[in-house]
């Protein structure tokens, strides 16, 4: 029994060696014919024989053994009827939900609040004032709102006033669905600058970008229908 332990011990080793040395020679010859990928994260193999995913941050790539070939595109599981790379990037991109800095977030309660889901929204996108008229529709949830002022110089200025403002929840929906003006107000944004550093850390590049308490985030506008779901679905995973 002591020799098969052993043995088996062996074995591991030897195998566990060979796949490092696998991805080391990957790296090496990516990281000297694509200087793009000089700092690459992680490199595993595939359940697809002879095929390597490649990880630059959240950025996903594949090639065969020897580095030869890069593919950037999608890889799907015909038999599962599954979407790997779209599976993989979702697990990549998860955000903890209760680890969120919600200080720096304003709070719009329906109903009795008790589902939640937090948004990054900037006061000048077209698709999340749909995405705001739509979600009228949903009650019994808690939504954080996270200012997100990337699309434009006054961007800044509306998140601001918003902000500032002596009730946020009412300014925010006056101003996305009942297009109001909000007066103009000041006070410390340093949240606002908050939001933008949490938005570059976990590469927050579009808005709406919703997320759920199961940490899945959807960038985009979506209905009502999808919100509700979601959040059906969430509720069913977390118990």
């Amino acid at each position: 029994m002591k020799l098969i332990t052993t043995l088996l011990a062996g074995a591991a080793l030897a195998m566990s060696t060979g796949v490092f040395a696998q991805e080391a020679a990957i790296r090496k010859t990516l990281s000297e014919r694509i200087p793009q990928l000089q700092n690459i994260d992680e490199i595993a193999a595939t359940p697809m024989k002879g095929l390597y995913e490649v990880r630059v941050g959240t950025d996903l790539f594949y090639t065969d053994a020897a580095g030869n070939y890069l593919i950037q595109g999608e890889l799907i599981d015909t038999k599962a009827r599954r979407n790997i790379t779209e599976d993989r990037i979702t697990k990549l991109t998860a955000v903890d939900f209760n680890s969120l800095p919600f200080a720096d977030a304003f709070k719009i309660v329906r109903g009795n609040g008790k589902r939640q889901i937090a948004v990054f929204e900037d006061p000048n996108c077209g698709y999340c004032k749909r995405f705001e008229k739509d979600l009228q529709n949903v009650d019994n949830v808690t939504v954080h709102l996270f200012l997100y002022p990337i699309l434009s110089p006054d961007s800044a200025e509306k998140s601001r006033n918003i902000w500032c403002a002596k009730d946020r929840a009412k300014e925010w929906e006056d101003h996305m669905v009942r297009d109001k003006t909000t007066p103009a107000a000041s006070c410390d944004t340093a949240a606002i600058q908050r939001n933008l550093a949490l938005g570059r850390k976990y590469k927050i590049t579009g808005t709406p970008t919703i997320i759920f308490q199961d940490g899945a985030r959807v960038p985009g506008a979506i209905s009502a229908q999808e919100v509700e779901k979601r959040l059906a679905s969430t509720v069913v995973s977390s118990k």
